[in-house]
């Protein structure tokens, strides 16, 4: 889950974080009163979850509340790459030596956090590693033994400082890292991290991002979700509790029972010359109204040409889809191909339950494959 720049800094002062004083506003009114608070040149910058917003004139300096207040409304009412914006942060505006760039992520293939640090700050991290790989240093973090001193003093000596700026960064790596383990992150960004004229650091950015299968255990991040930046269709998969993944410029909807196996369908479309529109997985053990409501789900895709029910049943009954996918059809009045694959648990069941209806099976997973875009083609 995504969080803005503002709540991503809520958290961050929560964690006695340093940062530059500030707030939200959603009114070109409320931009000038924090101006007038602040009572010093502002910044003023455009929440939206995109990249690249000073670029689309989405972050612009202001020397006066009335100023703030112009550009405040002008941002406000702007869209950038589609998306409206509905809220500004008014900061202070910093005395900035230099620009750092500082974040965590997690390094799946090697199932430890990673803490990366460049001198380069202020740029995207992957120009960086393309024009001055020399110039990024990283400490992997083991998960059970945690941030080590000695990668903290490892960190800040790859970089030049004096000692009380040294100190300063490894206080601000210390309390950011423990903010990424404690609300469960997959990425905190600090980009660009100031280096301010006194020799503190302060988060003159800011990007979080939240586990989402973490999300159980702090409800009250949920506040922050912005559902209207999501997809609609996805929105309402997480609704309905369903592992929804919406793709773009499909036609082949695709309807699985595992992750590994719904994910090796999407390539055998993709190798049969087709567009996969999209990832879906029932799950183990789905019944009948599952199934109905997951295709109800992915032909709220109007691209969707022809539907592909790839079904390995092992704890899932074959029977039971053959029933959702028949009890769908006639709710929908569907009249789009559709290609089912049903093996394992209770199949010869539900093969006889389709054939019964008017559906024809296939064998295997290929075949499913290459018979949906064909139709689809056709």
């Amino acid at each position: 889950m995504k969080i803005h720049e503002f709540q991503a800094k809520m958290l961050l002062r929560k964690e006695e974080v340093p940062l530059p004083r500030g707030k939200s506003a959603d009114t070109p009114s409320m931009v000038r009163e924090i101006a007038r608070e602040i009572n010093k040149t502002v910044v003023v910058k455009a929440q939206v979850h995109v990249g690249g917003r000073g670029k689309a004139g989405g972050i612009k300096l202001a020397s006066t509340p009335d100023e703030a207040e112009k550009i405040g409304g002008k941002i406000l009412s702007m869209r950038l790459k589609g998306l409206p914006v509905n809220k500004v942060l008014v900061e202070e505006a910093l005395d900035i030596k230099k620009e750092f760039y500082l974040g965590i992520t997690l390094d799946r293939a090697k199932n430890q956090n990673v803490i990366i640090l460049s001198p380069k700050g202020g740029v995207d991290i992957e120009e960086v590693a393309k024009t001055h790989p020399d110039e990024i240093f990283e400490e992997y973090v083991d998960p059970v033994l945690g941030l080590m001193e000695f990668q903290k003093n490892s960190l800040v000596f790859c970089v030049d400082l004096p000692p009380a700026s040294r100190k300063s960064l490894k206080n601000f790596i210390t309390t950011l890292y423990n903010m990424y383990v404690k609300y469960d992150c997959t990425l905190a960004e600090i980009n660009p991290l100031a280096l301010l004229s006194d020799g503190s650091f302060t988060a003159a950015d800011a990007k979080i991002i939240h586990d989402d299968n973490a999300l159980y255990r702090h409800k009250n991040l949920m506040e922050y979700r912005e559902f209207a930046e999501e997809d609609p269709i996805e929105q309402e998969a997480h609704r309905q509790g369903i592992a929804y993944v919406r793709l773009e410029g499909g036609d082949v909807g695709i309807i699985g029972n595992g992750a590994g196996l719904v994910m090796c369908t999407l390539d055998m479309i993709a190798r049969a010359g087709g567009k996969p529109a999209n990832f879906l997985d029932v799950g183990g053990g789905a019944k009948a109204e599952l199934v109905e409501r997951s295709m109800n789900l992915v032909l709220m895709d109007k691209d969707v040409k022809g539907l592909f029910l790839n079904i390995f049943g092992g704890i899932t009954r074959c029977d039971e889809v053959a029933k959702g996918i028949i009890q769908a059809v006639r709710n929908l009045n569907l009249k789009l191909p559709i290609v089912i694959r049903l093996s394992g648990t209770n199949e010869k069941e539900g093969r006889k339950l389709l054939s019964e209806a008017g559906f024809n099976t296939v064998e295997t997973m290929l075949e499913g494959a290459s018979r949906i875009v064909g139709l689809v083609n056709k």
